[in-house]
């Protein structure tokens, strides 16, 4: 709908010529506070305040009267200082509710982009324990994002990256050896000990071999168990083995963006923006995290992907601008790379914080969070917080089947209105098409309706920004106006067969975009509850 706003305001801005026939103008589509206000405002009026050298409120004014003429305009208000408010008339909103309802889904309606090949590479936890809240809250918001992708028509690729080469892994060896280097503890490391091969026993061939073990035993069963499947868990050591780290280190050194300083190699990151200058090569002449990186991200381009996506945790923000300024600098790949951190996770249980610990071995992990309150309540309510923003994750709230725990009301929205439709059938097939004028005749239909729509500002906004929260926050939003309209509006009526016929469609399209942001999420949508 404000793609249709935006259409009639400029068309009215060419007609009274505010704009000649080839111009345009960027200008915000609001939603006024107040439904009786209006179904949406523009501030174009202010934009062009300076350039007309006019006052706002005359240039919306002499607009308005414009856009009045327009068939699909109901009426038109303009407000101090120069908003324009705009009703749009009720045929153009059932239209738009039938069509989302013979198409049978939302997206029929989304422009679809020019398909490109774009990696999703999130969760990537060193293989060293399962997989603990804090790696575990970028599973949802990578998925997420890749769904959302996926609908706008691209080709998206999943990737979990496999640390199995560094240091860590030579830490995971020892612990499992039980020697006095042990850092990791927990049962996990005693049921390894357990079962090692009898042919390997140096600390990294331990290691190599555990985080393996680990990756398929704890880390991706877990990650299907929150509803997620990767295309690919990458090596760390595939690099290595392909010789992929010698040719980012020649690449370095052929553009002089490498020196040696105190027995290591550095990297001139301080040229792109950096505060210092960094390590790769250490003094035993070890590779840091930082040239695997670097090799790994122009594989990723050397598979012919044309956008990379990357979900890191709160630690890793001075990583990813580095990784950002090595792609746009070096690899000369701009536009191309964007990241979304995700902080921190605080479980509450009874009042009281649940800690964690994973060399300790006393961490909350996702199997327990899962095995608790279920995948659909981790998953919905993990998404319902920015991404840079901390979550309390109270699991007396998620296991709650009340209006408190969210996931729970949005859900029982949908199997509410899959009830009324299950009696709905012959209702729904003998009212004819055509309606009277008033075809809502109570301002909780109409808001029902503006609330349908909005799904579509928000699929954009996700689409465009990686907001993933919007999502969830926007199905609670119309899972309220849906029981607000159900509490005083009777939908099935035998002595009104049209009012029936239009209280059905408004409920089924409620019911499709309820079930269509909620797969968006990873999350079920229920028929009955």
């Amino acid at each position: 709908m404000k793609s249709l706003i935006r259409e009639i305001v400029a068309d009215a801005l060419k007609a009274v010529h505010f704009l000649s026939p080839k111009e345009n103008i960027d200008f915000d589509v609001l939603y006024p506070p107040k439904i009786e206000m209006g179904d949406y405002s523009v501030n174009v009026s202010m934009i062009l305040a300076s350039r007309l050298k006019r006052n706002p409120f005359d240039i919306a004014k002499d607009l308005a009267e414009e856009i009045q003429k327009d068939s699909r305009v109901e009426k038109v208000d303009v407000i101090l200082p120069g908003y324009i408010n705009i009703f749009l008339t009720e045929k153009v909103f059932f239209e738009g509710i039938t069509s989302i309802v013979q198409e049978g889904n939302p997206f029929g309606l989304i422009a679809k982009k020019k398909p490109e090949r774009i990696l999703v590479e999130f969760v990537s936890s060193n293989p060293t324990g399962p997989i603990h809240l804090g790696n575990a809250r970028g599973g949802p918001v990578g998925d997420t994002i890749a769904r959302v992708l996926e609908k706008l028509g691209h080709s998206v690729w999943r990737e979990f990256y496999v640390n199995d080469f560094g240091k860590q892994i030579e830490i995971l060896g020892h612990s499992v050896l039980k020697d006095e280097n042990t850092q990791y503890r927990g049962d996990y490391i005693d049921d390894l000990a357990k079962i090692k091969p009898e042919n390997i026993n140096t600390p990294r061939e331990v290691g190599i071999w555990a985080g393996h073990h680990i990756l398929e035993t704890l880390i991706e069963p877990t990650c299907k168990k929150l509803g997620i499947s990767f295309d690919t868990f990458f090596l760390e050591s595939s690099l290595y083995a392909k010789g992929k780290i010698e040719d980012i280190l020649k690449l370095l050194q052929e553009q002089n963006l490498t020196y040696e300083k105190d027995g290591a190699l550095w990297y001139r990151s301080t040229l792109f923006g950096d505060d210092k200058d960094r390590v790769i090569l250490r003094t035993d002449t070890s590779v840091t995290y930082r040239l695997a990186d670097f090799a790994y991200h122009k594989d990723k381009f050397d598979r012919n992907f044309s956008q990379l996506v990357t979900v890191l945790g709160a630690d890793h923000l001075s990583e990813a601008k580095e990784m950002k300024a090595y792609i746009e600098n070096i690899l000369q790949k701009k536009n191309t790379y964007t990241y979304v951190i995700t902080q921190f996770v605080r479980i509450m249980k009874d009042g009281v914080e649940v800690k964690m610990s994973k060399r300790r071995g006393t961490y909350y992990a996702m199997d327990d969070l899962i095995e608790e309150v279920g995948r659909d309540a981790v998953r919905f309510i993990f998404l319902s917080y920015s991404s840079g923003s901390h979550i309390s994750f109270d699991i007396n709230i998620a296991r709650e089947q009340s209006e408190k725990n969210p996931v729970y009301y949005v859900q029982y929205a949908h199997a509410r209105i899959s009830g009324i439709l299950r009696k709905a059938d012959e209702h729904k097939k003998s009212v004819e098409e055509s309606f009277s004028k008033n075809i809502f005749i109570h301002t909780k239909e109409r808001e029902l309706a503006l609330a349908i729509f909005r799904f579509y500002d928000v699929f954009d906004t996700v689409a465009d920004t990686y907001e993933v929260h919007r999502l969830p926050q926007y199905a609670r939003e119309l899972a309220d106006s849906f029981h607000s309209f159900y509490a005083v509006c009777r939908v099935i009526n035998e002595k009104d067969k049209e009012r029936t016929r239009i209280r059905l469609e408004l409920s089924e399209a409620t019911k499709i975009l309820l079930a269509s942001t909620l797969d968006l999420c990873g999350v079920s949508a229920p028929e009955k509850m």
